[in-house]
């Protein structure tokens, strides 16, 4: 018997939604307001500005633009033909930004006037939409069901691309519908609930957890302006969310701030992720704003999230929560055995949220995924409540004559000056020890800290072996597209001579 295929759950959520309330709220950006019955329209006529370039099921759309309503509707146009979409970072050069609509074979490019000299330039078709003329309808029909089956290809995510060229995270529809759903059922979302998208749409975190997980629930998407401490309140204050996720780096600024009085009683929850968050931070978030901080850990590979703290019940702030309905995590030891409750190993998950692998890349696919489990590469301890706390990087592992140091452990200890904004941990060579612990701190905005004062602290909260041979105070630390610190940069400019 031959088995049919279903359409994918999520590329039907604008025509499920039209169906059930077509003039309830969907999508807003800016002045921009779409109900659901005008999104699914919206859809339905970038589908046919995509068919008329010679858009097909199977093939990539590239899309590269700042966050706006039009990235969301494209992706939706790209499932309900069959095709899938890669979000390019506008901040690219034209040389990064051609390698990932290359790589990814991209056939048309979504974006502005840029956008179409690039794609003029890389031999394949554009859409402007900052091109008026061709905002224009056109003849060509498209079905009127998506496409899209639930072992298709829905979202080619490029990985960060710190240490290598970036890699393309394939994740198909039946993992998009496995996320969604969990993510659903952890927050308890629902029609009432409004997502404040300050997250980059470039990134799964953005288009999974911020967008398609409460569009599939009933509720709204703002698509906030760039962020600025100085409007992000009256943002909230205007649109009423229920919530919205950040990084660490977002929330640091929020608490930097000037104190002023804000009405934050829509918001329900607020999520952090991308990087860890001090202990301290999130407390001091949560009192000071009276709305629960749940940080979260994942990846691209598994579309996004893996393990949430809950908004009802125990939140142990310094712990990125429990597993997510439907996921397994464990911490396993070099040969994959699982270690210790309490004990250190490497973060592995399983679940239907896994990908599919990397683009192109079989080898690199086969180092990561193993018996069904995606291995992190990241360092993690479990408790016995099953709450995840992540100590660092393998890769990031210090070795000082012998002893094994945590970048993370110096970070959080320097996290604990009320001066310090951001730090970060690398390793340096050193003839005698090895390699040495280097430090790089950025302070708050108007706060001041010497490198003395900051190495007194960790020589009284550290083991000596674990201080830092040197702390570098500046004014910023880079960091990559959505707000992670990038410490290959940090690492280059020692290697490079720099003490």
């Amino acid at each position: 018997m031959t088995q049919t295929l279903k359409t994918s759950a999520v590329a039907a959520i604008p025509f499920d939604r039209a169906a059930a309330a077509p003039e309830s709220n969907c999508l807003r950006d800016g002045d921009l307001l779409l109900d659901n019955a005008a999104f699914a329209d919206e859809v339905r006529r970038i589908a046919q500005r995509l068919a008329a370039t010679g858009v097909a099921a199977g093939d990539a759309v590239g899309v590269m633009l700042p966050n706006r309503a039009e990235i969301i509707t494209t992706m939706f146009a790209a499932w309900h033909l069959g095709a899938s979409m890669t979000p390019v970072n506008p901040a690219l050069t034209d040389e990064e930004a051609g390698y990932q609509i290359t790589d990814s074979s991209s056939v048309v490019l979504v974006g502005d006037e840029r956008g179409r000299r690039l794609a003029e330039h890389l031999g394949i078709a554009c859409i402007d939409i900052t091109d008026e003329v061709s905002r224009a309808a056109v003849a060509e029909e498209v079905t009127d069901a998506p496409l899209a089956r639930g072992h298709d290809i829905a979202l080619i995510i490029y990985t960060s691309g710190t240490t290598a060229r970036p890699k393309g995270v394939l994740l198909d529809h039946d993992n998009l519908d496995a996320m969604s759903a969990s993510l659903v059922e952890h927050f308890a979302l629902s029609e009432a609930d409004t997502s404040l998208l300050v997250l980059p749409l470039f990134h799964a975190n953005g288009l999974i957890a911020g967008t398609l997980s409460p569009l599939r629930a009933g509720g709204e998407v703002v698509v906030a302006p760039r962020f600025s401490t100085d409007t992000f309140w009256d943002l909230v204050e205007t649109h009423r969310p229920t919530y919205f996720s950040a990084v660490p780096t977002i929330y640091a600024l929020l608490d930097a701030a000037p104190t002023r009085e804000v009405d934050t009683s829509s918001l329900r929850f607020m999520v952090c992720g991308a990087a860890p968050m001090p202990a301290e931070l999130i407390v001091r978030i949560e009192e000071r704003f009276g709305v629960p901080v749940v940080e979260g850990y994942g990846l691209s590979e598994t579309s996004v999230a893996c393990t949430i703290n809950p908004i009802e019940g125990p939140r142990k702030p310094g712990t990125v929560g429990v597993a997510l309905p439907g996921l397994e995590v464990a911490v396993v030891d070099p040969d994959g055995h699982p270690v210790p409750v309490g004990e250190r190993g490497e973060v592995v998950i399983h679940g239907a949220t896994v990908m599919r692998g990397y683009l192109g890349k079989p080898e690199e696919t086969a180092q990561v995924l193993m018996d069904g489990w995606l291995h992190s590469g990241d360092v993690g301890i479990l408790d016995e409540d099953g709450y995840l706390s992540i100590v660092d990087r393998l890769k990031d592992l210090i070795i000082r004559g012998g002893e094994n140091i945590f970048p993370k452990e110096i970070e959080d200890c320097l996290y604990g000056h009320p001066a310090v904004l951001e730090a970060a941990v690398v390793g340096q060579a050193d003839p005698v020890l090895g390699e040495v612990p280097v430090a790089f701190v950025a302070t708050k905005p108007g706060r001041t800290v010497t490198s003395e004062t900051l190495l007194d602290r960790c020589a009284q909260g550290l083991a000596g072996y674990k201080v830092p041979a040197r702390v570098h105070v500046r004014d910023e630390l880079p960091k990559n597209s959505v707000g992670k610190l990038v410490k290959g940069q940090l690492r280059d400019e020692l290697l490079a001579g720099g003490r």
